[in-house]
């Protein structure tokens, strides 16, 4: 019996505790993609990744030219020649395949840095609605398959902070 009471003591905050919090939930990507400004980091990334593609493209018809002249010519070209074509094939080859890994981590971290305000800026709306409103937690629907009959939905309040 004293055991139960002890445990009824220690259990009553936290039943009080849990009554006085309000959760709500968010599509935080839902929101980010919806900002105007999206369009804008879309369009650099755009850009970037055909920057990167025409560069690829050029290296690789350097490599096509250059790999079929040395067939086509291959019989009439001494054996220094050769070695020497053989050796500018190879140094574009090499271009190439150095080039593809470090493309994408460039692609990767212009991506973050573009990014990276904008989800600041959804992050800034979504702390400022929790604190208007006395939110407890505020959830990502993405992270959680479950909110719950009581969460609240903050995606309009969270879109009318961002005027959206």
């Amino acid at each position: 019996m004293k055991k139960l009471i002890i445990l009824l003591m220690v259990m009553l905050p936290l039943v009080v505790f849990a009554q006085d919090m309000k959760i709500a939930h968010v599509d935080f990507e839902g929101i980010l993609m919806a900002l105007p400004e999206i369009s804008n980091y879309e369009k650099k990334m755009a850009d970037l990744g055909e920057q990167y593609e025409k560069e690829l493209k050029g290296m690789q018809d350097e490599y096509t030219k250059k790999y079929e002249d040395f067939i086509a010519n291959q019989e009439t070209l001494t054996e220094n020649i050769k070695l020497r074509r053989t050796q500018e094939i190879q140094s574009i080859q090499e271009r190439i395949e150095n080039f593809v890994p470090v493309a994408q981590q460039e692609m990767q971290k212009r991506s973050a840095e573009l990014i990276q305000p904008l989800q600041e800026k959804v992050r800034k709306a979504v702390q400022d609605v929790a604190e208007e409103n006395k939110y407890s937690y505020v959830v990502d629907t993405k992270m959680f398959y479950y909110t719950g009959n009581n969460a609240i939905d903050a995606n309009p309040l969270v879109r009318r902070k961002l005027g959206l």
